[in-house]
């Protein structure tokens, strides 16, 4: 694949980003904004990129914690053990809290304009996936975008269907694209009973969508460069992701 760094200019300052294409390829493909884990923008993230510009995409990765910092935000081992997590989510609290949903979906409109610009894009509505906190920035995009987003999935999601008032199944009203969540069976951050109110808010907007539980998953089961990784749950992510974006886009 060709993948190269790229800076999308907002408001609030410049986002770092990687763009992956299929390589040799110089004609427009369809579009995929990928939100990153809380981990961030890295070589695993890339790659993950990569395969999927590979299946014809033109894929977006923007540093959404790009107002504290350029990626890497904190130094990352090159393999994340469970033991070394909470320190390393400690490091990214400052990070996080400057991402508000607010900023988050103002930035949403950056990136979809970002793509609509592009000659490596085709015209017309965009995909995008998200992974752990990336699953809830993917929903609430697809809510605050609807005319500009065919398609949203979310993979081992964090916090999708809490009881705060901006939780983001609370956008379920708003969504026209189609939807797919792989949720992890083993994940604290997005229990049964959230997973259960994601899937009725949604059933009950009317939302075209599709929830699974990979059984045995952990929370962060995509990504290889931690002890979470499950590679059963990531090809079964891979197969449902290509399948979604191959049906709308």
């Amino acid at each position: 694949m060709q993948g190269t760094p790229v800076t999308v200019p907002t408001p609030d300052g410049t986002v770092d980003a990687y763009l992956a294409r299929p390589e040799g390829s110089s004609a427009p493909h369809p579009a995929v904004l990928m939100y990153m884990d809380a981990f961030g923008l890295r070589p695993h993230l890339k790659r993950m990129a990569d395969r999927l510009a590979s299946a014809g995409y033109t894929v977006l990765v923007p540093n959404v914690f790009y107002r504290h910092s350029p990626a890497p935000v904190v130094e990352l081992p090159d393999f994340i053990n469970p033991a070394e997590r909470p320190e390393i989510f400690q490091s990214l609290r400052p990070a996080a809290v400057t991402l508000t949903p607010q900023a988050a979906m103002r930035d949403a409109g950056v990136y979809l304009d970002w793509l609509a610009d592009s000659p490596l894009t085709v015209d017309g509505p965009v995909g995008v996936t998200g992974y752990c906190m990336g699953a809830g920035l993917a929903l609430r995009t697809a809510g605050t975008y609807p005319d500009r987003v065919a398609a949203a999935a979310g993979f081992h999601g964090a916090y999708l269907a809490t009881d705060a008032p901006d939780s983001p199944h609370l956008v379920a009203d708003r969504i026209t694209a189609e939807l797919y969540f792989g949720h992890a069976d083993q994940d604290s951050t997005n229990p049964a009973e959230q997973i259960d109110r994601l899937d009725k808010a949604l059933a009950a907007a009317g939302v075209r969508h599709r929830g699974e539980v990979y059984p045995g998953a952990h929370h962060g089961f995509t990504q290889a460069d931690t002890a979470m990784y499950d590679a059963e749950a990531t090809e079964r992510h891979w197969a449902a992701l290509l399948e979604l974006l191959g049906r709308t886009l």
